[in-house]
């Protein structure tokens, strides 16, 4: 398929992750294509939750990685979020890339921000001594928008502010929020992505919500995070567009059983609009869903794409469930798949996601 349109829509421009592989982008992509999953064994004397596996940033602390300043009441999801933000930002010489300034909007996706702050803070109120029960410097971790919000601070963005939550889907609501500043004129460039920590408040969540279908699945945690701009602003600053955002569709399924038909619907509408037939597809990431909420997810693509068989990105299986922050990490493998290929550029990529809550989304890049 041939898109040669004289002005590209919005261009991805650069992004960074902070994964189960590593601190930066090289790691994360040697990782991917390494095949080998990022889960490793944990000490049940260090963490009282009903999983033996997990895909944890290794080594992460917001002390060693931020620094002492500022980092004594963060915790770890806000700390994940502050740091790929940072890495973003920073070019090779560990200066602020150009033409970010601090008009520069941020949007972040989460699921609650961090379970673990919200129940030890609410344990603390009804079990520490009077008069005060809780440490008071810890309540603003337990806001769902934290995160963005410690990220804006600390790295001097003042333009608009949000927090998405949308379970898997939050990557692709981020992504869709951040098109809708820039078409409005709220914002030249936006950063969007999402978060999700690993604790031991999630991993029992999770315990008590999944399905049991589900229940082998590993759970991972990490941020990504990717600048969103226009061509010429990407052209001005001499960085070259890594992918066009072609059109992202969401939908909400209210019955279990439904998931297929509305994630259907939405890949075609998608589709359509942006003039792209099933069989220009050439890379895939799905969410990679357990169970019935997996089998949903094939039988949309499969009712779309029909016999097409696209190139399949991996990720959830390599770094594991990242919940909030799993369909940005996707965004992020595609363009691993696609770096260093001349036979990418120009190549179609469909990225879709399915989350158990009633959310389902799916966004079209084009490929530079």
């Amino acid at each position: 398929m041939e898109v040669s349109p004289a002005v590209r829509g919005p261009l991805i421009s650069a992004w960074s992750v902070v994964s189960p592989f590593g601190m930066d982008v090289s790691a994360f992509g040697n990782g991917l294509r390494s095949g080998t999953a990022a889960a490793t064994a944990l000490d049940p004397e260090e963490w009282k939750v009903p999983f033996e596996n997990a895909c944890l940033v290794k080594g992460f602390s917001n002390r060693e990685v931020l620094g002492r300043k500022g980092t004594r009441s963060m915790d770890r999801v806000t700390g994940l979020a502050v740091a790929a933000v940072g890495r973003l930002l920073q070019d090779a010489d560990g200066e602020r890339i150009s033409g970010v300034g601090q008009d520069a909007a941020l949007v972040l996706g989460t699921s609650t921000g961090s379970a673990q702050s919200i129940m030890d803070f609410t344990r603390d109120s009804l079990t520490q001594e009077k008069p005060f029960f809780v440490d008071p410097m810890r309540f603003p971790n337990t806001v769902m928008n934290c995160a963005a919000g410690q990220s804006a601070i600390w790295h001097q963005l003042k333009g608009p502010n949000t927090t998405i939550a949308g379970g898997r889907a939050s990557g692709l609501l981020a992504l869709n929020y951040a098109l809708r500043l820039k078409k409005s004129g709220h914002a030249r460039t936006v950063l969007f992505g999402a978060v999700e920590e690993f604790s031991s408040a999630r991993a029992w969540l999770e315990w008590h919500t999944r399905g049991q279908d589900e229940s082998d699945a590993v759970l991972g945690e990490g941020a990504a995070v990717l600048l969103l701009e226009s061509g010429e602003v990407a052209e001005e600053h001499g960085r070259d567009g890594l992918a066009e955002v072609l059109g992202l569709e969401c939908g909400v399924y209210h019955e279990a059983g439904t998931e297929a038909t509305v994630l259907a619907d939405c890949v075609r509408r998608v589709l359509e609009r942006t003039g792209v037939r099933p069989d220009d597809v050439r890379y895939l990431s799905h969410s990679q869903a357990a169970g019935a909420r997996g089998a949903a997810e094939q039988d949309a693509l499969a009712d779309v794409l029909g016999n097409h068989q696209p190139e399949l990105v991996r990720c959830a299986d390599l770094i594991g469930d990242t919940h909030a922050a799993a369909a940005a990490f996707q965004i992020a493998a595609v363009l691993v798949a696609a770096e260093g290929r001349e036979d990418a550029k120009g190549q179609i990529a469909l990225i879709t996601s399915v989350d158990r809550d009633g959310v389902v989304g799916c966004a079209v890049l084009r490929l530079c």
